[in-house]
């Protein structure tokens, strides 16, 4: 057996090594696997559904792009790389009309005025605008795609046009 500890000595006569860590409770915000954004706006570990709504949101709203263009998760001393499959944030929502001009709602819960001068239409008919300071750009989910084509007319040469006020924006 050991030698008994007495006050300020350990059994064998050696302290153990100081953590120079602090230790955790046992909870970690993200999660270990590969963490993708995907297209179709929903948040995925190691290729599964993440289906916590609150893991969603908070997810949502802690992502940062950095300068060097990579998707990252920072909360509290947890830090993890994100890849996206197209755009870091989605269109989920679109209110207004031609008149009021039109806002959009992403998927961190923001809401901000549709800049409809960056509207785009991508591959495969997808359409995208930009957002958060026209910094990043934004893929409208199926949805809010067409809730925005509602308000969409008819040019005189085919295409679809927005009117926004007295203009028309080209849609293709």
């Amino acid at each position: 057996m050991g030698q008994p500890c007495q006050r300020g000595t350990w059994a064998g006569g050696e302290r153990p090594p100081r953590l120079t860590t602090p230790m955790r409770a046992g909870f970690t915000a993200i999660h270990a696997g590969r963490i993708t954004f995907g297209k179709d706006g929903r948040w995925y570990c190691d290729d599964e559904v993440i289906a916590n709504a609150a893991i969603c949101r908070l997810y949502a709203r802690a992502m940062t792009i950095g300068e060097d263009g990579v998707a990252r998760l920072t909360l509290g001393e947890d830090r993890a790389q994100v890849t996206i499959e197209d755009t870091p944030w989605v269109v989920r929502q679109v209110d207004g009309d031609p008149v009021r001009g039109y806002t959009v709602s992403l998927n961190d819960d923001t809401v901000e005025p549709l800049d409809p001068d960056t509207l785009r239409v991508g591959d495969q008919h997808v359409l995208y605008c930009r957002v958060k300071g026209r910094q990043h750009e934004a893929r409208f989910l199926r949805a809010a795609y067409y809730e925005l084509l509602r308000h969409a007319v008819v040019a005189r040469d085919g295409r679809l046009e927005l009117p926004v006020g007295d203009r028309r924006i080209p849609l293709g």
